[in-house]
């Protein structure tokens, strides 16, 4: 079992990621695409997914038998709460730390690199 560093378990986070991608979605939707990848129960998937709301991550409502389920908030506040977290529990709340072992680990292709700068030289100006 993979170790979370967010609050958020490996299962729950891909689904979270699942949601983010689809939208508004069932229990349903997100089983069906978590199974192109691998193998999981239905009952799993509904369960994380309620999980997940009661966590707050996701908000949901009854249309006739289905729930369906959305983000709580926009998604790039979603991840930049998540990031943050691991930035305060990994890095000691330095974004420094975080950039610098990006940068170190060499898993950055070179359009990576070029995207990072121009994002750097943004905040510049």
């Amino acid at each position: 079992m993979k170790r979370s560093y967010t609050g958020l378990g490996e299962t729950e986070m891909e689904l979270l990621r699942h949601v983010w991608q689809v939208g508004r979605c069932t229990v349903a939707d997100i089983h069906k695409a978590v199974m192109k990848y691998r193998p999981v129960a239905y009952t799993t998937v509904m369960s994380v997914m309620k999980k997940l709301a009661d966590k707050g991550y996701l908000k949901f409502q009854q249309e006739g038998n289905a729930y369906v389920y959305w983000s709580a908030e926009p998604v790039s506040e979603m991840q930049g709460k998540v990031l943050q977290e691991v930035v305060d529990k990994v890095f000691s709340g330095s974004p420094i730390a975080l950039v610098q072992t990006l940068v170190e680990q060499g898993n950055m292709s070179e359009e990576q690199r070029e995207e990072i700068l121009s994002l750097i030289e943004q905040l510049k100006h």
